[in-house]
């Protein structure tokens, strides 16, 4: 991996830090009940004048990217987070930053940007980075989703609660053949395959995730495969996707289903795990586009059921959104502890940029902007009444 690093710039520090922010800065951070160089934990203490600049004429990519490069402290950066989100404060920019927000609306509406020619390009600049970063701050079972906490104290308690739940919700019975599109390193088809008696067939578009998952499921009746979900095809019981249609983006949501309708069969169910946006957006924040998931795309439940419509029953909708707060600070906990073994490979700049990602997502969440929810399809027509599990 090419090191995300650049030591020159890693600290700025300036004779001219504590000058005032502009007006329109200064005003829409009061909104937010935000200071800068203020006395409380989330306040932003400002190292680098050269901040505010970033921020009139970037936006939300100029923030993150200042906080990349230490020109910028707080000393609770989630609560910070928080905050901003909850008064909508990347949408309030004047300015060039307007024009940027309005150039990545348009980029959404006129390009395909998960189109299959792309699909791998998030694998690559994502979920490739290396895996010694995901062993360290993820769970025993490699679940890189929101773990279900109602019954759990500990991250892996509650990523295996998660991993049983689906399980339970698709009514799993031994030799039923399951299709999980987007599976991870193969933490749920490991556990379906042992605790469930199913077969197994998985589809990634990461290397690195292939390679982990084959491992960790070797001896079970379960085959991964590296390949773009448009080329799937036979027949499956059971499907299921967790945290992968974030990657799918609504110009493709029909071809989405369609895929999906086609390959389950007439009395099977389909469990779809997905981040949702409480608002249909126009476009993705321009930091987490450029530095965490390219191409990525949230959707609303607008957009959901419009694609559902005529392809499939909805039986259950679960959100628990709330729970994805708690599931972030857990792994930057666990991330934060692992750092020392992980410093001399990817360096300061990598270890803000992660914190930053983090943080931002626990403030989504926190907000209520960001929901968790899982929803239980069905073929029009399937026999018997769905029972929902919890």
């Amino acid at each position: 991996m090419q090191h995300i690093s650049d030591p020159d710039s890693t600290y700025r520090w300036t004779h001219a830090s504590s000058a005032e922010p502009p007006v329109v800065l200064r005003d829409l951070a009061a909104k937010a009940g935000v200071r800068f160089n203020g006395d409380a934990p989330w306040d932003i203490q400002v190292r680098d004048v050269g901040v505010y600049h970033h921020i009139l004429t970037r936006g939300s990519l100029g923030f993150g990217e200042t906080y990349m490069d230490g020109m910028w402290e707080c000393a609770q950066l989630d609560a910070l987070m928080t905050r901003l989100l909850s008064v909508n404060a990347d949408e309030q920019i004047v300015g060039a930053a307007r024009l940027r927000l309005l150039g990545g609306a348009l980029r959404h509406s006129l390009f395909n940007l998960q189109s299959h020619w792309r699909a791998f390009q998030v694998g690559e600049r994502h979920y490739d980075i290396g895996n010694d970063v995901f062993e360290a701050m993820l769970d025993p079972t490699m679940s890189y989703s929101c773990a279900y906490w109602a019954k759990a104290d500990n991250l892996e308690q509650a990523q295996r609660d998660k991993l049983d739940l689906i399980c339970r919700k698709l009514e799993l019975k031994p030799g039923e053949r399951l299709l999980e599109i987007g599976c991870g390193w193969g933490g749920l088809a490991a556990h379906a395959a042992r605790q469930y008696g199913v077969q197994v067939e998985g589809i990634t578009i990461s290397r690195q995730q292939l390679k982990l998952a084959r491992e960790r499921c070797a001896g079970l009746p379960v085959t991964i495969k590296l390949m773009d979900y448009r080329e799937l095809d036979g027949q499956y019981d059971k499907l299921v996707s967790v945290g992968m249609f974030e990657h799918v983006g609504p110009k493709n949501y029909a071809t989405y289903f369609d895929m999906a309708r086609r390959v389950l069969r007439d009395d099977g169910l389909f469990l779809l795990h997905t981040i949702g946006n409480y608002a249909t957006a126009a476009r993705t924040d321009a930091w987490i586009d450029k530095y965490i998931f390219p191409n990525g795309k949230l959707p609303s439940a607008r957009e959901i059921t419009a694609a559902l419509e005529g392809r499939f029953v909805i039986e259950d909708w679960h959100n628990f959104g709330p729970d994805y707060d708690r599931t972030l600070m857990a792994w930057w906990a666990n991330f934060d502890r692992a750092w020392p073994n992980l410093t001399s490979k990817y360096g300061e700049r990598f270890r803000r940029m992660w914190k930053y990602y983090l943080m931002a997502c626990a403030g989504y969440f926190r907000s209520r902007q960001g929901q968790l929810w899982q929803l239980v399809l069905s073929h029009h027509g399937r026999p018997g009444v769905y029972r929902s599990q919890r």
